[in-house]
């Protein structure tokens, strides 16, 4: 499949902060409250019927733009400080890193990074993780009966040509951070060859990807956990065909990232954007994660979707997820073993 392009610089108890926010005397909420600028790199449909139900909450009006992760941070890394976005909201953990390696994010109020487990926000508290996903292989288990567990396993000659994956996703190049993290440069570039001599299809994102291992046009192919779990409940079960593999303890292919939230500094309302990123990581938008969207919550007290295994029950790669900034390393890695096009 054909398609274009973009190096896009790559590319998560807390009602006190918000209450210490919008109550202001006998005032109504939305008197007190300018509305915040939220740049979205997590797509509409997934996120939108959470930040109205922020706003109605807490009386905060967002404007919200979406695009990608990697293209939000670009369009980030470019305005600077001179950028009308109060927050940013990516779908992974690598965009933001990329941001708050340029210092433009602020520091998340303690309470609010309290509430998440610290391996799962920036070690230097500028960004939090609101949301975890699993990196899985999709399969049509008509095609792949027995499909592989491991990132080598795609290497096996019954897969070429029929593997599909999105070479511009964010959460594909967090992927390959972390690869580069584990196994070394050489190492990633050796696999990343290897790789690209299996003919992997390209597709524009990870839902293209998943539709194509449901109708069969490919295999098999790498993408996030809860993207099927996405069809399922759009479709039915009983009109789905594709299945998830997890991955074997220790894979790199089974990185466990987040969707995360920092505040820009030169944010207009930052008051506001620290009020947006407690939301998140407050209960109703963790069971919003869950419910909605089968991703793991990362708040203590909060379940796993009953689909899905728990988080504690996965053995992911030791990826400290601060290492996934390097994004703009890794799109030129991908370029030059021809996996990513200019």
């Amino acid at each position: 499949m054909s398609m274009s392009i973009s190096r896009a610089v790559g590319a998560f108890g807390i009602v006190a902060a918000m209450l210490a926010f919008t109550a202001c005397g006998s005032q109504s909420q939305s008197e007190d409250s300018d509305k915040i600028v939220v740049y979205s790199g997590r797509s509409e449909e997934l996120v939108a019927p959470l930040i109205e139900q922020f706003t109605t909450d807490t009386g905060i009006e967002v404007e919200t733009r979406y695009a990608g992760s990697g293209e939000m941070a670009a369009q980030l890394l470019t305005e600077g400080d001179r950028s009308p976005a109060d927050v940013f909201l990516s779908q992974d953990a690598g965009a933001l890193g990329a941001v708050s390696k340029a210092g433009l994010l602020a520091p998340i109020d303690a309470a609010t990074l309290e509430a998440v487990p610290a391996q799962y926000s920036a070690a230097d508290g500028t960004w939090v993780g609101v949301s975890g996903r699993a990196r899985v292989i999709v399969y049509n288990p008509t095609l792949a009966p027995n499909p592989p567990d491991t990132i080598d396993g795609l290497l096996a000659p019954e897969w070429k040509g029929n593997i599909g994956f999105a070479p511009s996703n964010a959460s594909w190049q967090a992927f390959v951070t972390g690869l580069r993290v584990l196994r070394g440069e050489d190492g990633a570039e050796e696999w990343l060859r290897a790789f690209e001599a299996q003919d992997p299809q390209a597709y524009e994102n990870n839902v293209a990807v998943r539709d194509a291992v449901d109708s069969g046009e490919v295999a098999l192919g790498p993408v996030n956990h809860y993207y099927l779990y996405e069809l399922i409940n759009s479709k039915g079960a009983d009109a789905v065909t594709a299945e998830n593999q997890f991955m074997a303890p220790g894979d790199p292919g089974g990185l466990v990232n987040v969707a995360g939230v920092g505040v820009l500094k030169s944010a207009p309302n930052p008051e506001g954007a620290q009020a947006f990123a407690a939301y998140l990581v407050g209960e109703s938008a963790q069971q919003y994660f869950a419910e909605e969207t089968a991703e793991f919550p990362l708040v203590a007290g909060v379940a796993s979707s009953a689909a899905i295994p728990p988080l504690s029950d996965l053995q992911p790669p030791a990826v400290d997820l601060s290492q996934l900034d390097d994004i703009e390393a890794t799109q030129e890695l991908l370029v030059e073993t021809g996996l990513l096009t200019n």
